[in-house]
């Protein structure tokens, strides 16, 4: 009989954390939606500030005077690599994959003689970045307090790692997810610092090339108003993808969960049946062998 109890015990057990994860999946698919919307909302604005920056720096003659922004420090020896995570997990593969980007990255870079360090927004990227490059990571930016990504999250964000580049590292390469469905999420490597100049034949770069556009004031002073804001804009996208993708993997995630329990419950029920039945035909036997004997 002990086995009997210790099966039924696992069967409760079992549908409790089922039920957990069917709960999870609804509050997941709940919040989905509306970071869906958020992160397709912030796309088209963030993408065409990109493209209207790679536009400019291209028109404009780098020198001493021109931002460091724009110009970066002349060099390409050091760079940071800002690796945006989520702070809570059960997301399936959501946090991995993108750590799997940047450490692929940090791999490249340093197999070509370059310096590597690390920036972390969120936590759940350091225990393995932690593990590889234990000495190799310069800040990790709490976000456990934000409830909803806004602007001015990104903007502090941007603003210290502004900060940072004054001196501290020659290229800053931001890392995150982009949503594309509740089943796939796409890790993203995109150069924030200094701005990317478009490659000759792009369509940013045909574009620039064929529009004739007069700027007031001039492409430099507008450069130097615009450089800090592409850069929190880029992270708020980076934040508002990631908050999406990560709803969307933690859905699918409890979903399987979900679905595996109730496989396991099939099987631990035939199992609990099979050693019951088994347990009521032993005493059978046992009975109608005494009653053989008298």
């Amino acid at each position: 009989m002990a086995s009997l109890k210790a099966l039924k015990g696992r069967i409760v057990s079992v549908k409790s954390t089922q039920k957990i994860t069917k709960a999870m999946k609804m509050v997941a698919a709940a919040k989905l939606r509306r970071a869906q919307t958020a992160a397709e909302a912030g796309r088209p604005y963030a993408t065409r500030l990109e493209t209207v920056m790679a536009s400019l720096a291209s028109r404009v003659t780098v020198g001493p005077e021109s931002p460091r922004l724009l110009a970066g420090t002349g060099k390409d020896d050091i760079h940071l690599l800002v690796v945006a995570t989520s702070d809570r997990g059960l997301a399936g593969a959501f946090n991995s994959n993108i750590v799997r980007a940047a450490r692929k990255r940090a791999d490249e870079l340093m197999r070509q003689g370059k310096t590597v360090h690390f920036y972390l927004i969120g936590r759940k990227g350091r225990a393995v970045i932690a593990r590889l490059f234990p000495k190799q990571i310069v800040h990790q930016y709490d976000t456990s307090a934000i409830k909803q990504v806004s602007f001015a999250d990104a903007q502090a964000i941007a603003e210290d790692i502004a900060e940072r580049f004054q001196g501290a590292f020659d290229v800053a390469h931001l890392f995150y997810a982009r949503f594309q469905s509740a089943l796939v999420q796409e890790p993203v490597a995109q150069q924030i610092i200094p701005v990317p100049m478009p490659e000759a034949g792009s369509a940013g770069d045909q574009a620039g090339a064929s529009a004739a556009v007069e700027y007031e004031p001039d492409e430099e002073e507008i450069l130097a108003e615009l450089l800090p804001r592409n850069v929190a804009v880029q992270i708020f996208r980076a934040l508002l993808e990631n908050a999406a993708s990560e709803q969307g993997s933690r859905m699918t995630a409890m979903d399987n969960a979900t679905r595996n329990a109730g496989d396991m419950i099939n099987r631990l029920s035939i199992e609990y049946n099979r050693t019951r039945q088994a347990a009521i035909t032993t005493e059978l036997v046992e009975i109608i062998s005494g009653a053989e004997a008298l």
